[in-house]
């Protein structure tokens, strides 16, 4: 079952990722993609959340989630997780697991950090070298977030102008399109462990609150990733060293 480690009460943006079982390309297919694609506008529905970005390959996906409360995250991944995994695996007949064990949920600050973490999902296929561009890979926000895909859609536009803070979805997408352009020109698309990998990525400020609240089995450090990006992490952990929750706190499944 998927869950999410050092789940805790309050909520934000998240950036998720999930990998299926030992990497596999389990959504190599196109139709494999439309159908988890639709399991995620059905639960949409049924869950307080926004859906803001998202992108799914072939062995994993990215979703970026404006979330209420953590465990609603949770129970949201958890149902999407399962039901996908049961349908596919009654249509492919076969029995072992989906999903890697456990999801990823880094905490994004939702100010210029989160237009830094949606157009690094944009960007993710061109950084595997899939395309030359978000725009020719179906299965990504790029279409939805330009108008190109407006039936069915997934994205909460509303609540993605929101977040950054204005009222005009046309100043998003000419932002975003220069950027996109930008990045791909320069070739800046390189991979940038801190957005899969961290507790929670933002300005000092936004981590230095955000760390009491992780329950995590070991000591965290704020560390700087890139050019005025910081993110939350794990310490490493000394040889020979055991691990325990700190401070007595017990982790919600």
């Amino acid at each position: 079952m998927a869950r999410a480690n050092r789940l805790t009460t309050d909520g934000g943006v998240f950036h998720v990722t999930h990998r299926c079982h030992n990497r596999t390309f389990l959504l190599k297919f196109a139709r494999d993609r439309d159908a988890y694609r639709a399991k995620l506008r059905e639960h949409l529905a049924q869950f307080h959340l926004a859906l803001l970005d998202y992108c799914l390959t072939s062995n994993h996906v990215h979703l970026l989630i404006d979330a209420p409360e953590r465990l609603e995250l949770s129970e949201f991944m958890r149902a999407v997780e399962r039901e996908f995994a049961r349908s596919y695996n009654q249509r492919k007949k076969r029995l072992n697991a989906f999903g890697g064990d456990n999801y990823n949920a880094t905490q994004v600050d939702a100010s210029e950090y989160l237009w830094k973490c949606l157009c690094y999902i944009e960007l993710n296929m061109v950084r595997c070298g899939v395309v030359i561009h978000p725009r020719e890979w179906p299965w990504v926000g790029y279409h939805e977030i330009m108008g190109a895909r407006q039936r069915y859609r997934l994205i909460d536009l509303e609540r993605l102008c929101w977040r950054l803070g204005t009222a005009s979805l046309e100043d998003v997408r000419g932002s975003l399109e220069a950027y996109l352009a930008e990045s791909i020109a320069r070739d800046q698309m390189k991979r940038e462990p801190c957005w899969t990998e961290s507790l929670a990525v933002g300005g000092v400020p936004f981590l230095e609150k955000v760390r009491p609240q992780i329950l995590s089995r070991r000591d965290t450090e704020i560390v700087e990733t890139g050019k005025d990006v910081w993110a939350l992490r794990e310490a490493p952990i000394p040889y020979g060293q055991k691990v325990g929750l700190k401070n007595g706190a017990k982790a919600f499944n």
